[in-house]
């Protein structure tokens, strides 16, 4: 009976082991290939498999059932907290939360620099706002769990202590690191009032706190540099537009001061409200389609008063519901000034037609005109981002706009996910549709309106 016993509790803990090895090479390629959803999910199975490991032979199955749900519950909260990052005020409630999950008497985090929060019952010296201690350091630098005792209440700690040394007065503890990207951002501490309270369980719980946290950091930090890029991405396209924008719309308000002052300072109006608006969504990471689309009359406007009215007629059907639809900034914008630095005729109008429709759980976003077009080879070169492309005509449709249609793709697959994209339909002389397709966005637009997110 006790043979079975042991042989069953072996087998346990090699499929802990075997499931251990799988997350964690799950967990490194979906780190390294920035799939934010998947490594947090894989960092808390991680973590609960090491809690688990550290547990299953020493904890009965009833207690080992509450423990579970224990986990998944500190998993949830801690999560919430690091949404926002490594700060003090994130630190003090994660503390104060992981603190009764523990047999530990005080818990502590720090950044590379200093303790962000302390929270516990034994007096130490290194609470929040003091240096980190040099044991941390150490961590710090070699990036592994260590233990470390104090040398006295009021002064230092040392990095190491034997088992089963008995030291009064004093008191003992576990440092584990917080890994971002196999860089060490900060530590959480655990302190102890007997060594003999430091046990496997003991550190397999610390151990598999610091690898959840970590995994949190990392998606948090994944997510900070997705927003920081798909900016730096808007800005550019900016940059590349704004100027020639800038200069043509200046020339034309100015050609309005003396034969027309009226529409002159209607036109500086509008010309004031195109640019503040585009400087306030260009720090937005999501704005209404409804005023994504308002910022692309406003521009039409502007071209209308440099073009004539005549030159430039524009049509807009939304289905119900879509324009409440956030998406990214300076989506439709600059597919419609394509249409008009590119597509427009020496003489006749050019007409632009954008609709917004929905295909099962996608939203479709399509701006068509009716002006030169281009061949399916420059097609497929403009969408890739070419910049010679094959014929006169082609030339004229297709110089500077791979840029910008290169960004839009690339910024509503970050958002919409794998699957989402741009499609270009063209024919030389009859015009050109593009097309951007948002997967699952009509899915989440009824969910957000089912949670009265809307």
């Amino acid at each position: 009976m006790i043979r079975r016993v042991l042989s069953s509790r072996r087998a346990v803990d090699a499929l802990l082991a075997v499931c251990a090895v799988v997350l964690a090479v799950l967990l490194v390629r979906s780190t390294r290939d920035g799939l934010v959803v998947t490594a947090m999910l894989v960092g808390c199975g991680l973590a609960f498999v090491i809690v688990l490991s550290g547990a299953v032979n020493v904890v009965p199955e009833d207690t080992r059932s509450e423990a579970t749900e224990r986990t998944l519950r500190v998993a949830t909260n801690t999560l919430t907290h690091l949404r926002g990052g490594l700060t003090a005020e994130n630190a003090r409630a994660i503390c104060t939360l992981l603190l009764p999950e523990t047999s530990a008497a005080g818990i502590a985090m720090t950044d590379t620099k200093e303790v962000l929060a302390y929270e516990g019952a034994i007096k130490t010296p290194f609470v929040a706002g003091t240096a980190n201690a040099k044991p941390t350091l150490e961590v710090l630098e070699s990036r592994r769990m260590e233990t470390f005792v104090s040398v006295d209440q009021e002064s230092q700690e040392v990095r190491r202590f034997s088992m089963g040394s008995r030291r009064d007065g004093r008191y003992f503890g576990v440092i584990v690191p917080l890994l971002v990207q196999d860089r060490a951002v900060g530590t959480l501490k655990f302190y102890y009032r007997r060594d003999l309270d430091i046990d496997r369980t003991q550190l397999a719980i610390a151990e598999g706190l610091g690898l959840l946290l970590s995994t949190q950091l990392s998606s948090y930090e994944l997510d900070r540099q997705a927003e920081l890029t798909a900016r730096a991405e808007v800005k550019a396209l900016q940059a590349q537009i704004n100027p020639h924008f800038l200069f043509n719309a200046l020339n034309t308000i100015a050609s309005f001061t003396r034969t027309n002052p009226t529409r002159a300072r209607d036109l500086l109006r509008e010309f004031s409200l195109f640019y503040r608006r585009t400087l306030e969504n260009s720090e937005k990471s999501l704005i209404p389609l409804s005023q994504e689309l308002e910022q692309t009359r406003r521009y039409l406007r502007i071209e209308k008063a440099r073009f004539g009215e005549d030159r430039i007629v524009e049509t807009e059907h939304v289905e119900a519901g879509c324009e409440s639809l956030p998406v990214p900034s300076f989506l439709v914008q600059p597919i419609v000034e394509n249409a008009v630095r590119h597509a427009m005729r020496d003489e006749g109008a050019l007409h632009v037609d954008v609709q917004v429709a929905t295909d099962g759980d996608d939203i479709l976003i399509a701006v068509a005109d009716d002006g030169l077009g281009m061949s399916e080879e420059a097609a497929a070169a403009l969408l890739a981002g070419a910049t010679e492309p094959r014929s006169a005509a082609d030339a004229r449709a297709g110089r500077g706009a791979g840029m910008a249609l290169r960004n839009v793709a690339e910024r509503i697959e970050r958002f919409f996910g794998v699957g989402s994209g741009v499609e270009i339909v063209s024919k030389p002389g009859e015009g050109t549709c593009v097309t951007l397709r948002l997967i699952g966005a009509r899915r989440s637009l009824l969910d957000a309106a089912a949670g009265g997110e809307l």
